[in-house]
């Protein structure tokens, strides 16, 4: 699966919850970010690897709480992916974030 295709299926799920237009909205820009960096690849073929090296060269011009925002995204996406069944195992289980 694409990574935009898994937003699209993530932000509907996300919005059946009842998470907040300002929350989806922020969740966006970071789904584009993630996919500008990336390309609009499979998801299957992000590793926790090529996880990190993105969140390394953001945190040269991030603060610590907007990488800890980019962070808490990534892992509820692929948390979310892996629970739903479209990824085998999750890459940014093991990502922590920022003291």
């Amino acid at each position: 699966m694409l990574l935009s295709k898994a937003w699209e299926l993530y932000e509907s799920d996300k919005r059946i919850e009842g998470f907040s237009h300002q929350t989806l909205n922020a969740y966006q820009l970071q789904s584009k970010l993630l996919i500008r960096y990336f390309n609009d690849v499979d998801i299957e073929s992000l590793t926790t690897d090529k996880l990190k090296g993105y969140l390394a060269k953001s945190s040269e011009h991030l603060k610590p709480s907007s990488l800890a925002h980019r962070i808490r995204f990534m892992k509820s996406l692929f948390r979310w992916a892996h629970e739903e069944g479209y990824l085998s195992k999750n890459p940014a289980a093991k990502i922590k974030e920022p003291k």
